[in-house]
Parts: C-alpha cells; sequence; structure tokens
C-alpha cells in the first residue's frame, strides 16, 4: 500500500482526473442539478407530452388503441390555411420586433448618457411594465382602441380631426400596436446593459479622426451594441410569433394566427391531436426562426468587426 507521503500518492492528478474529482467533490453539475430537475419535469416533460399528442389519437382526452399515427401531422402540413396561418405570425412577429428595435435603441441610448436620478427614474419607466400582467395590458389597449368610445376616437372627434371613428380595433395594426408596447422592455433591458458599459474611447477615437457623429454612431456605437440587438432581436421575435393574447383579442373573432388556432383546437373544439400537432409546427418553426436570427446576427458581429 502507498503511504500518504509517497511520491505516487502526492503526484498530479490528470486533467480528467481532476475533473472526477472536482465532480465527487460536489463540484461541476452538481450545484445545477436542482435547476436542471426543476427544468426536466416543469418544462421538458410536458413539452414532450404536447408532441407526443399530436401523432396519437385522442378521443374525449383518452389515448386510443390506434398507436402512432401520422395522419394528424399530415392534415397539418397539408393545409393550405395552416401556411397562410403561419406566415401571418411570422409577418407579425417580424414587424413587430423591428418596431420594438427601433423604439428600444432610443430610450437605451439615453440611459448610457443619464446619471443619477433621471438614470434610476428611466429604469423604473422601463420595467414598471413588466409589474403588470400583458392581459391586463392588453384590455388596456381595448380600452384605448375601442370604437367611438375609444381614447384615441374620442379625443380626435372632440378636436375635429376626424368625422367618423377609426377603425383600429381588430385590425393587424392594433395588434402590432399592442405588441410593440408589452414587449419592448424585453427589447430595451439587453440594450441598455451594453451600451451603458460600453468603452466610450472608440467613440472619442472616431470623432477625434474626424468622423461625424452620425457616422460614429453607425460606424462604431451600433456595431459594438449588436450582441445585444440580436439577444433582443431573437427574444422579442420568439415571444411575438408564439403569442396568442394579443391577437386573440386586439385582432379580433375573425383575425387568427398559429398560436391562436392552437389554443382554438386544443381547448374549443377539444381536438387535442391536431391542436398539438400545430403546436409542433409552431414551436419547431420558432426554433428554425431563431436559430437563423442568432446565426446572421453572429455573422454581422462578425462582419462588423472586420470593417471595423
Amino acid at each position: 500500500m502507498l503511504s500518504r507521503h509517497s511520491p505516487e500518492a502526492s503526484a498530479p492528478l490528470s486533467p480528467r482526473g481532476l475533473s472526477v474529482a472536482r465532480f465527487l467533490d460536489g463540484g461541476g453539475i452538481w450545484p445545477a442539478v436542482p435547476a436542471l430537475v426543476y427544468l426536466l419535469v416543469f418544462m421538458v416533460a410536458p413539452i414532450a407530452t404536447l408532441l407526443t399528442f399530436g401523432f396519437v389519437d385522442i378521443d374525449r382526452g383518452t389515448v386510443g388503441e390506434g398507436g402512432f399515427t401520422l395522419s394528424h401531422m399530415v392534415g397539418v402540413l397539408s393545409d393550405p390555411l395552416v401556411w397562410r396561418l403561419t406566415w401571418r405570425s411570422f409577418w407579425i412577429a417580424v414587424v413587430s420586433t423591428s418596431l420594438t428595435l427601433i423604439f428600444a435603441y432610443p430610450v437605451a441610448y439615453a440611459y448610457g448618457h443619464l446619471r443619477g436620478a433621471a438614470r434610476t427614474l428611466l429604469l423604473v419607466a422601463v420595467m414598471s411594465p413588466l409589474l403588470t400582467s400583458a392581459l391586463v395590458r392588453t384590455y388596456a389597449w381595448i380600452v384605448i382602441l375601442g370604437g367611438r368610445r375609444g381614447l384615441v376616437n374620442q379625443t380626435l372627434l372632440t378636436l375635429g380631426l376626424i368625422e367618423r371613428p377609426l377603425d383600429i380595433l381588430n385590425t393587424s395594426t392594433a395588434v402590432l400596436i399592442g405588441m410593440t408596447q408589452i414587449h419592448l422592455p424585453f427589447m430595451i433591458l439587453p440594450l441598455l446593459a451594453v451600451l451603458s458599459e460600453r468603452d466610450r474611447s472608440f467613440e472619442q477615437a472616431s470623432l477625434n479622426l474626424g468622423a461625424s457623429q452620425t457616422v460614429t454612431f453607425f460606424r462604431v456605437t451600433v456595431p459594438m451594441s449588436m450582441p445585444a440587438i440580436v439577444a433582443g432581436f431573437a427574444l422579442v421575435f420568439a415571444v411575438s410569433y408564439t403569442n396568442f393574447i394579443v391577437p386573440q383579442l386586439l385582432g379580433g373573432g375573425n383575425y387568427s394566427t398559429i398560436a391562436v388556432q392552437v389554443y382554438e383546437q386544443t381547448i374549443v373544439v377539444l381536438d387535442w391531436s391536431r391542436g398539438a400537432a400545430l403546436a409542433t409546427l409552431l414551436l419547431s418553426s420558432c426554433f428554425v426562426f431563431v436559430f437563423a436570427i442568432v446565426a446572421a446576427g453572429n455573422w454581422l458581429t462578425r462582419w462588423s468587426e472586420v470593417r471595423r
């Protein structure tokens, strides 16, 4: 038996041996085990169950005896209406995400130049909408954009700017307005974190070399914030693409998206198999789109670094 002080016992461990020792001592993955178990039980398992329902026959809440079938998925993929709704969901998500970026960037940029109480007040203004449910904010937009008694139409009619109420509610415009406002904080926060901590010596160097404020902004500031733009765009696109509350309430009964169809097939029609097949299409297409956004963002980041 080797003694405690023998050369063999005191020899340094290999990298693999160090990893095993750290794992056995409680390091490595052990601190993340509770979070992984939570995600496995409350996210992975329900999603896997939902996706499984799309490949079996379900009648009145019980799985049929037919076993595995592709009929529901084939029916969804061969339905032209499904692809029109997928395009509408994609279009609404892209436009609303682009609008949030346009409105969020000036706010995050201004936050980086503010100090003291003004900076705190701006942060509170950005965070305060998150303290209210998205459902409540959507109902607030119904009050604002409603018919003749809506706040917008009442104001415009009182001022004499219009002769008849505007048809805003139950349109794509209302959906875009609601989604842009509700998802705006999710775009502001990543930009705010990056722009407030950016190295301004690069901007100062650009100005000292004769570049204008506009050129410096687009050639220096925007490329430095590209990772935050990509993160915010991917996050807001995902929540916009899969959102059903805003299209359902602000779009009206005749306005539908893939997410709305999942809700209606599952809750109203009680066709769980078709609802699960639609959910599979929704989640898989959302994953593909987000992956494409991240890949394009990484390419733009590398391209902007090369240009600099």
